[in-house]
């Protein structure tokens, strides 16, 4: 089997990853951070549609492929004889990457989650298990990667593809800094909410009333709480203390909110100014105010960095 590390091959290959293992090894995950690496993911693909799907035309991205023993057309030398196929190709890199697993492991995954095998669903799992494993014994000996998953979070096994298979110099987190209105509740998916309540209002200034925080008058304003500098700056070093850590462990979207009354004044100027900020320092930030799109002040959320 070969070293797990970083592929090297021709960059202007087209790339197409299988992904295989035993049911609970983790392939979903696999396929997900694979997705998020920019690939176009396609699960439980039937082999015999994998002629169609390359002769419909270029690969103009990478193609993660999972495939499933479930499948009615599934069988380890088939999945084998595509993967040389392609290999023979020299427009196309194509890797087969196999999720291990230690069969106690995955026995007490499946007891966890009150799962039946999908291989011996009336029988207890490790029928299952060891029928899997023996019917993709082959496909194990094939594999260019290998990763033993037993010891592994979904953050590790995220963290290993995107070693393995992130584009060279790619920033692989990418986040959103929004603004909000607590009346109209959190935003969905937030991960990072920061209330922004106690900061001096400037609805209550006649002059600012009608503007929102892209204004600059309205950041001004807003800056000029004696508050201000403390919580900005401290919630800035926090960002940029979590950012490199949610990075190295594999995650690709972090969603910061800022909350205040109406969402249009105080959340809204924090919320430029973070993320002004981080798209300085070379992070991908979207930036979305809720509130304001809502009232039709602003068009779709932008992205910088």
């Amino acid at each position: 089997m070969p070293d797990p590390s970083p592929p090297s091959a021709d960059e202007s290959a087209a790339r197409v990853v299988f992904v295989s293992g035993p049911s609970g090894a983790g392939r979903s995950t696999a396929i997900r951070a694979l997705e998020d690496l920019g690939f176009e993911a396609i699960d439980n693909l039937p082999l015999s549609l994998l002629p169609r799907l390359l002769e419909a035309g270029p690969v103009l991205r990478p193609l993660a492929l999972g495939t499933d023993p479930r499948n009615r057309d599934f069988s380890a030398q088939g999945l084998i004889t595509a993967v040389d196929r392609l290999a023979d190709d020299p427009g196309i890199q194509s890797d087969l990457v196999y999720l291990d697993c230690d069969i106690k492991v995955l026995e007490r995954r499946f007891s966890e989650t009150r799962r039946r095998h999908p291989m011996a669903p009336a029988d207890p799992p490790m029928t299952g298990i060891m029928a899997e494993i023996d019917l993709l014994a082959p496909v194990r000996a094939r594999a260019s990667f290998m990763i033993d998953t037993s010891a592994m979070t979904p953050h590790d096994l995220r963290a290993e593809i995107t070693r393995l298979f992130a584009p060279a110099g790619a920033q692989q987190l990418s986040v959103s800094v929004q603004s909000f209105s607590y009346k109209r509740g959190l935003p969905t998916g937030a991960d990072l909410v920061f209330d922004c309540r106690f900061l001096r209002n400037p609805y209550w200034e006649a002059s600012l009333r009608a503007l929102d925080g892209r204004d600059a008058r309205v950041q001004d304003y807003v800056a000029g709480d004696p508050r201000h500098a403390s919580f900005a700056g401290q919630v800035t070093q926090l960002i940029e203390t979590l950012l490199p850590a949610y990075r190295d462990e594999g995650k690709a979207h972090l969603t910061v909110a800022f909350g205040c009354t109406g969402g249009q004044h105080r959340s809204v100027a924090v919320a430029e100014k973070l993320s002004s900020h981080l798209a300085e320092g070379g992070w991908q930030v979207s930036k979305r105010h809720r509130e304001l799109e809502r009232r039709g002040m602003i068009g779709p959320p932008t992205t910088s960095g």
